[in-house]
């Protein structure tokens, strides 16, 4: 009989052991935020505007607010006078969803999309004038998403067609925010020619990456549409988004998931991933702890008496 106790005592206490050690790897953030930015300007980019529209609507739909997101757009699409179809943006050829919807809230746009610009909201060196809405409030407990397509090429995406953003700045520009506790976790996807080589220089913990191809390889577009003459998105965006659609905020679908998404077959480029600088195992990392919002629940056993409106109304008057 002691037998049997001791053994029980011993399962309990590793019972409890692996769940505090479960609780220790789950992310510790208390708030997330959202860096999208599309670097392409003119007609024949619509995809890339179409691709960050998207992200956008999948962030908010799943809880991030528009005051936990920065969106920037090098050109607006939605009032190209090329546009068949004035204020839309389309990521299907079925045009049944608008991804400008009538809500949309861009904080940097046009000529403001810059490689100090975008290096500034990253680091907080911005000018005290500049306005909440184009600044990323972030602190240590943020979990922050930066997502980013355009055209690149081994170690740099371009910006505007005018200048660029090499890997190496990027990856000083993540130092810098995690010296300054800028973020808790990063999770960075990029959309682009040779994506896999912006990520090859990161040496900053709690960084996962993720791009749509490999050195050497181009990242090719989807949805080809006559009707306006370019191509509505890019292969990769478009599968990931296809899996987020089925991603609610109760979800427990995690990074592996993610990781398979696009596989050679359908993107036609081999999209990468890198975890190396990751604390957690990929699997334990949820995708709502990038896509989503935080949401605190507290399970009570308690029983909880609600007031009438009369009984709170007698209180007020009474008072």
């Amino acid at each position: 009989l002691r037998s049997v106790w001791l053994i029980s005592t011993i399962i309990l206490i590793y019972n409890q052991n692996h769940d505090q050690a479960e609780q220790f790897f789950r992310s510790g953030h208390t708030n997330n935020w959202a860096v999208l930015v599309c670097t392409s300007r003119f007609w024949f980019n619509y995809r890339h505007v179409a691709n960050t529209l998207s992200v956008y609507r999948s962030v908010k739909r799943l809880g991030i607010p528009d005051s936990h997101i920065v969106l920037m757009l090098a050109d607006d699409m939605a009032c190209n006078p090329r546009n068949p179809k004035p204020a839309t943006v389309f990521s299907h050829k079925n045009m049944e969803l608008n991804v400008y919807g009538d809500d949309v809230e861009v904080d940097y746009r046009s000529y403001e999309v810059t490689v100090e610009n975008f290096l500034r909201v990253l680091t907080g060196r911005i000018p005290p004038s500049t306005p909440r809405s184009k600044r990323l409030l972030s602190d240590d407990r943020s979990n922050i998403l930066i997502y980013m397509t355009g055209h690149g090429g081994n170690g740099f995406l371009k910006f505007q067609d005018s200048e660029e953003i090499t890997n190496i700045e990027l990856a000083d520009a993540f130092e810098q925010m995690w010296q300054k506790r800028r973020y808790n976790e990063l999770l960075f996807i990029i959309d682009t020619c040779q994506g896999a080589s912006m990520y090859e220089r990161f040496y900053s913990p709690n960084i996962m990456a993720l791009a749509s191809s490999q050195v050497g390889e181009d990242s090719l577009s989807h949805q080809p549409d006559p009707a306006i003459g370019v191509h509505l998105m890019d292969r990769y965006t478009f599968y990931v988004l296809e899996f987020l659609e089925e991603i609610n905020p109760a979800s427990q679908t995690n990074m592996n998931d993610l990781f398979q998404v696009c596989p050679k077959s359908l993107c036609v480029s081999t999209p990468g991933h890198r975890t190396d600088l990751f604390q957690r195992d990929p699997k334990n990392v949820l995708i709502t702890d990038f896509f989503g919002s935080v949401r605190k629940v507290e399970i009570t056993t308690e029983t909880i008496k609600l007031q009438q409106d009369s009984e709170i109304m007698e209180s007020r008057y009474s008072s």
